[in-house]
């Protein structure tokens, strides 16, 4: 049974727009920046995503909670949201693999939500002004003095939060089965999803801290690099694209989700830009402008690629593609480097082909990873 609270609680804007609601999760005051997230279930995967790291994620399902939270599906150690906001909390939980509700969770990791308020007003208001800086809290209910305060906190544009979220140490996960490769995956928030997929394709899989060099990178042998999601503003993540730059200049095949495909757009030359209120679901339509084929997938992410369709752009490495688009706005979703004699070298996709909460329409792009990384191995042994 979920507790239900009579603890009154406010939520302001940065543009002075205020909901009332009650507590639900830790009581207490928080900040971040207000986005909206669209899906209809995997509201545990959503919490623990580290791209949410400083955001209030406002859920526009009207019911959650009813799936309580268990121990096998978070995608990290910790839920990384600053806070949560939901139309009503389920007051049962019911799943046979749950073994407590939202709300404990919530109150034993400090993580303060609201709950009771007009989630589809709020979330129409983010449509029509946009992503926006937001505090909630259960201590101070006078809306002037929280929107004080709201003002006061760092915007998401400009904000570097890698080092936030990103291993302290490298973490290896083994092949299942026999081993194909290894591949350095550089932990920009990470998904624990992501090299769980690469695993079971026969991956050696070692997830290593943003900080990492090429030379890091070279010792571990690694056949491929790949860049994860992640949270903040690509454009401030200078030394994500340095190392990416020295991968891409020592010919190693690159895969790169979300805040990977941002990097991969800036160390190609593109710019990067924040979104109005961003993507954030389970159900975004994406066309790959080669086979005209087209992905229901999962996103989360403020900021895109800057990047024209349907004309190559050449780099020191060979051509740039885009190579996907969003159906809905027409945002960079993919990109691919070719080189002189049309091998691929490096793609991205901006959205979650691991998507444990699915769908799983794009989990053939590790499949994919496996194929550039093999033609990279013949073409050395050819070489050679």
């Amino acid at each position: 049974m979920a507790s239900h609270s009579d603890t009154p609680a406010l939520l302001v804007l940065e543009d002075g727009r205020a909901f009332r609601g009650v507590s639900f999760g830790a009581t207490g005051e928080t900040f971040g920046e207000a986005v909206f997230a669209t899906g209809m279930s995997g509201y545990q995967e959503t919490l623990t995503d580290p791209s949410y790291r400083r955001q209030v994620v406002v859920a526009t399902a009207p019911h959650i909670g009813n799936t309580g939270w268990n121990d096998e599906d978070d995608e990290s150690s910790r839920i990384w949201v600053a806070g949560y906001v939901v139309r009503d909390v389920s007051r049962v939980r019911s799943n046979w693999r749950s073994n407590r509700s939202l709300d404990e969770v919530l109150r034993a990791q400090d993580v303060v939500g609201i709950a009771e308020i007009d989630t589809r007003a709020l979330t129409r208001h983010l449509r029509e002004r946009g992503a926006m800086r937001v505090g909630i809290s259960t201590t101070d209910l006078d809306a002037d003095a929280l929107l004080g305060r709201v003002r006061e906190q760092p915007p998401m544009a400009g904000a570097n939060l890698v080092s936030d979220v990103t291993v302290d140490e490298p973490v290896v996960w083994e092949a299942q089965g026999e081993k194909r490769f290894t591949v350095a995956a550089v932990d920009l928030g990470i998904k624990s999803m992501t090299p769980e997929q690469m695993s079971r394709r026969g991956i050696e899989v070692h997830v290593l801290p943003a900080s990492s060099t090429l030379a890091d990178i070279t010792a571990l042998g690694a056949d491929g690099v790949f860049f994860s999601n992640g949270p903040g503003d690509p454009a401030a993540a200078d030394e994500a694209v340095a190392l990416l730059t020295d991968v891409l200049d020592a010919d190693l095949p690159y895969f790169g989700i979300c805040f990977g495909n941002q990097i991969f757009g800036r160390a190609l030359g593109f710019g990067t830009y924040k979104l109005k209120y961003g993507h954030r679901g389970i159900n975004q339509p994406v066309m790959d402008l080669r086979t005209g084929r087209v992905e229901i997938t999962s996103q989360n992410h403020g900021f895109a690629v800057d990047a024209p369709a349907g004309v190559g752009t050449p780099t020191r490495w060979g051509e740039a593609w885009v190579s996907h688009v969003c159906l809905n706005d027409d945002v960079v979703e993919g990109l691919e480097l070719r080189d002189a004699s049309g091998r691929v070298r490096g793609f991205s996709v901006q959205y979650h082909p691991e998507a444990a909460a699915g769908p799983h329409d794009s989990a053939y792009l590790f499949d994919r990873f496996l194929a550039v990384m093999a033609d990279h191995r013949a073409d050395d042994q050819e070489t050679n």
